[in-house]
């Protein structure tokens, strides 16, 4: 058992030897990213992006995120191609005894014996943080995103995309990422730093692994 500082405070963590998957999925600009970032690196979690995925390939064609996920809604093979090469990576690295982090809208559903999560933010909130991201040229580079210069802007950007994304995935799984009791937690990061939502999500887990042993 070890006893890290987590914030100001120290909680005992358990050292199983068998891995486990944590899923995130969540709202635009609700910090799933920076979250997965931190606990990488702080706990060791294997990270598995679909959005990586994603964005990485709509830049091999010369697309925006936006014109790719358009041309995704037209083509259901190429994304269900997609999103099960991340769940069988997922499995397995946790064959390994790794534990795993997929960061994904759809991973939920597709990997149900995970640790379930969703991190939302206020629609604003989210928009304002993705604008200053947008500011970076590293960050605009990774978001590969369609540019606008307010804050409304970004917030219908976003509402389109979820709702573009909801009908996707409706038919193709049958499930609204968004409906919140499908998941085992739910953190509102609106008022919260990167490091408060990290420690929400390592307390969870710890209790959650516990009451299995």
């Amino acid at each position: 058992m070890l006893l890290c500082l987590f914030g100001h405070k120290f909680i005992n963590l358990v050292i199983f030897r068998e891995g486990m998957i944590i899923t995130i999925s969540g709202s635009p600009g609700s910090g799933k990213s920076s979250v997965a970032k931190v606990l990488v690196q702080r706990v060791g979690y294997l990270r598995v992006y679909a959005g990586g995925i994603m964005r990485e390939t709509a830049r091999e064609r010369g697309l925006t995120l936006e014109q790719f996920m358009e041309y995704l809604s037209r083509d259901a093979v190429l994304e269900k191609e997609i999103d099960y090469k991340v769940k069988e990576k997922a499995y397995a690295l946790e064959k390994t005894g790794k534990d795993v982090l997929v960061e994904g809208r759809v991973h939920y559903h597709l990997i149900p014996d995970s640790i379930k999560i969703y991190i939302k933010v206020e629609p604003r909130e989210g928009a304002r943080r993705i604008l200053k991201d947008l500011q970076d040229a590293q960050a605009s580079k990774d978001r590969n995103q369609k540019a606008v210069d307010t804050i409304e802007q970004m917030v219908e950007l976003n509402r389109v995309r979820e709702e573009t994304d909801a009908q996707r995935y409706m038919k193709l799984y049958g499930i609204d990422h968004r409906v919140e009791s499908q998941y085992d937690l739910v953190i509102d990061t609106t008022q919260l730093t990167i490091e408060q939502g990290v420690e929400k999500v390592l307390e969870f887990v710890w209790k959650k692994r516990g009451k299995s042993l």
